[in-house]
């Protein structure tokens, strides 16, 4: 499905190096310790310093690497920005903040989202995730492990920024001279905020628009009841009228240019999901029983998280357009029929 993309960068940037790409751009490639083994960081010409976007997992391995790169950089960090709360952007925010002095770009959505979530608030605690997922069928040994895991979300963001500047949808920060334009994005996050460059044509993509592999769209444990699909289609349609010629620098994956083509990709792609659980829904079944209908492979227990959040807002999508309704069983399980 990606031979219809360009892919104009060939060569990947070594650990604890940048690689110039275009326009005051430098690419930074971050390790991960998951199965989505990197992440994507940004260095922009700021003038007398650069300006970073997002700053990888808050782990001791990528602070190294960052100061690796720090040793080469004859200007200082002047600006922060997170494309969102998720830990692989924003687990270093507080960490490079304090060690340059500048404050942390977010939306509001984020940064709150970020210490509801770390500091335990309810709601957004493991426990209720796996009650969630009990209730829409996850088996006991799976909702055991992800209950064993604890506060995940916290090992990776050790610690968060107690101010910061507030970005917004149609807001534009001013980096190297060049206004970059903040859209807003939903169904992945609470508030993701890509960047677009006019003067440059190109696009900071964040999570919303990647080229290999799709956006996790999950449902929140504080909105069950959510239509996340709907709201990540609704929120491509926002990059659809961007020049053809866009650069787009995702979070993971190559940077491309093709971002038209990739948006219908990811629609069509969500629609064979969608698909593919009516057709699975010969008799009433949960999530946790569909689960291998979207995801047939083996699933570790942090894919699981993501997979149940998805397949959750599948089958929420798909109640939203009355193709499904939901019923509680006896055993207290949330099942899913076609209407």
């Amino acid at each position: 499905m990606t031979d219809t993309l360009d892919f104009p960068f060939t060569e990947l940037p070594a650990p604890g190096s940048t690689l110039p790409l275009e326009g005051g751009v430098r690419w930074v490639r971050m390790p991960l310790p998951f199965a989505l083994d990197h992440i994507n960081l940004w260095l922009l010409d700021d003038g007398e310093g650069v300006a970073i976007v997002d700053t990888g997992i808050g782990d001791a391995t990528t602070r190294g690497l960052w100061e690796q790169i720090f040793a080469t950089l004859d200007r200082p960090v002047t600006q922060i920005v997170v494309t969102h709360a998720h830990p692989d952007h924003i687990g270093n925010a507080r960490w490079l903040s304090d060690r340059f002095g500048v404050p942390v770009h977010a939306t509001l959505g984020e940064y709150l989202w970020a210490h509801a979530i770390r500091d335990g608030h309810a709601g957004f605690t493991t426990e209720a995730l796996v009650a969630l997922f009990r209730r829409h069928g996850l088996d006991e040994a799976r909702a055991d492990a992800l209950l064993a895991r604890g506060n995940h979300y916290a090992r990776g963001v050790p610690e968060l920024p107690e101010s910061y500047l507030r970005i917004r949808d149609g807001s534009t920060i001013t980096i190297g001279g060049n206004a970059w334009r903040v859209i807003n994005g939903y169904g992945h996050s609470a508030e993701h905020a890509a960047l677009w460059c006019e003067a440059l044509h190109v696009l900071i993509s964040g999570d919303m628009l990647l080229p290999r592999i799709s956006t996790n769209v999950s449902t929140s444990t504080v909105t069950p009841q959510d239509d996340p699909v709907a709201q990540y289609v609704e929120s491509l349609g926002r990059f659809a009228a961007l020049p053809a010629d866009t650069l787009v620098l995702p979070s993971h994956g190559r940077p491309f240019r093709g971002a038209q083509a990739r948006i219908q990709q990811l629609i069509a792609h969500h629609e064979e999901r969608c698909g593919a659980l009516l057709a699975a829904l010969d008799q009433p079944m949960s999530a946790g029983e569909l689960l291998a209908t979207l995801f047939p492979r083996e699933l570790d227990t942090h894919q699981v998280m993501f997979a149940m959040g998805e397949a959750i807002g599948h089958l929420n999508h798909l109640a939203a357009r009355g193709a499904v309704s939901a019923m509680e069983a006896a055993d207290g399980i949330l099942r899913f029929a076609r209407a």
